[in-house]
């Protein structure tokens, strides 16, 4: 056996231990895919201990290459949105823009997706190809339609899947507006966040059809959905959990901040919640509902910690301090942010503070909400 196969065997076999693989029909996918083809052209490989981040690449054929392909772990390929690791020499601090998702995340996915042969799938994030070539194996190419933002990544994809052997329709363009010219689908699969589940997404799936997607809200906190679409044009469905992180979708990254306002002036009255919930993630998820264009950041202002939530768009502010066990907000701007978030948790306590996955996400064309 070669060394190749002989760690493209290990993984699957820990894979299958560990849980992380538990159909006989994705075993097998995932023992015909052999995840370093979809990274010949290396990956980036986060130096210990660097604070901000920087980053060395892996080159295809160096040392730590092919043992780092069969690793459990996501492969950064592409930083800044432009660069590739075999551009650099020595390490780069700009933030990634794509990456190979590690192999026990992407066989759950595609478990949860709940996809049978016969049925046809719309992934949204080609990436390295590597998911969408488990798809085609577990289906057929003519079943498979995926759709890559970034023309570079797009390539390089089509180049590895073609190299394996396997044709689905590939689509370079925006995955958010999905694609209509094989619609509709059984299935929609993203392999990024996203902020809001896209109307498209819904008009593009046949009723009964599902959609797996990472809803990943700008305070922080992003969880595993699956959406089944319904007659009318909406779609719900329950919480998956597992805290999941994905890139967002680059048209869904929020807004920069710019130049903070005034946060001397506003109303102030003592919070009934405290700032501190949002240090829970399970908190800030359901929060998130309640004000989702809002961002989070902390600041020392005249020596005391202030926990700031900013939406940039509506241009609304909340500022909240803990004065030994009494917290304080200050809000200015059109909308009362932590009213907003005081409202929407204390439905969620009455109800008994229930955990995400007894939660269910519902999606209109005019946005989402959390149910339980």
């Amino acid at each position: 056996m070669s060394v190749p196969d002989q760690l493209h065997h290990q993984l699957v076999d820990s894979l299958t231990a560990a849980g992380a693989l538990r159909t006989k029909a994705w075993k097998a996918a995932a023992e015909a895919v052999p995840r370093h083809q979809f990274l010949s052209g290396g990956f980036f490989q986060r130096v210990p201990d660097s604070s901000p981040t920087s980053w060395r690449p892996v080159l295809e054929g160096s040392v730590g290459w092919l043992s780092g392909c069969y690793t459990d772990e996501s492969l950064v390929t592409q930083i800044a949105g432009t660069i590739r690791p075999e551009d650099v020499r020595g390490e780069i601090l700009r933030e990634p823009t794509s990456s190979s998702t590690l192999p026990s995340l992407v066989l759950r996915m595609l478990e949860d997706l709940q996809a049978e042969p016969g049925m046809k799938v719309l992934e949204i994030g080609t990436g390295s190809g590597y998911s969408t070539a488990l798809l085609c194996t577990r289906l057929d190419d003519d079943s498979v339609t995926s759709i890559e933002y970034d023309q570079d990544v797009a390539e390089r994809a089509h180049r590895a899947l073609a190299m394996f052997g396997v044709h689905p329709t590939l689509v370079t363009g925006d995955g958010l507006l999905g694609y209509a010219g094989d619609a509709p689908y059984d299935r929609i699969i993203a392999t990024c966040g996203v902020h809001t589940v896209p109307a498209e997404w819904l008009e593009q799936t046949r009723p009964g059809g599902q959609i797996l997607a990472t809803v990943s809200g700008w305070l922080g906190s992003s969880e595993l959905v699956r959406l089944t679409v319904h007659g009318d044009g909406t779609a719900s469905g329950p919480v998956l959990g597992g805290s999941l992180h994905f890139m967002l979708a680059r048209p869904h990254v929020p807004p920069t901040l710019g130049l903070l306002p005034d946060l001397s002036v506003g109303q102030e009255r003592e919070a009934v919640i405290g700032g501190d919930v949002l240090d829970d993630r399970a908190t800030r998820f359901v929060a998130q509902f309640a004000v989702p264009d809002a961002q989070q950041l902390r600041l020392n202002l005249d020596g005391r910690d202030e926990r700031v939530l900013i939406d940039v768009e509506r241009k609304s502010w909340a500022t909240l301090h803990d004065d030994k066990g009494r917290w304080t907000v200050r809000q200015s701007g059109p909308v009362a942010l932590w009213d907003a978030v005081e409202e929407h948790l204390g439905r969620w306590r009455t109800a008994g503070t229930p955990g995400l996955k007894e939660a269910t996400v519902r999606v209109t064309p005019g946005g989402q909400s959390i149910l339980w």
